[in-house]
């Protein structure tokens, strides 16, 4: 099930929520309960700390971390 984002119409809240189809019906909004969200465009987003290491020898690299904790 994709997660979207989404926008309360009534009260202007953000949320996010599952939705089993792109067809199926929006969310209603967590705040205030009122249906009719409006899908909000969103980006994926990967934080440093889940990204892949860069190459050996740079500022990423994983045994460059490894090394800076140890010692």
């Amino acid at each position: 099930m994709p997660l979207y984002d989404w926008k309360c119409a009534a009260c202007g809240r953000t949320f996010e929520g599952l939705v089993d189809r792109a067809t199926d019906p929006a969310p209603d909004c967590p705040g205030c309960g009122a249906g009719g969200a409006e899908k909000q465009l969103s980006v994926f987003a990967v934080s440093k700390s889940q990204a892949s290491p860069g190459p050996c020898g740079t500022s990423d690299c994983a045994c460059r971390a490894q090394w800076d904790r140890s010692g």
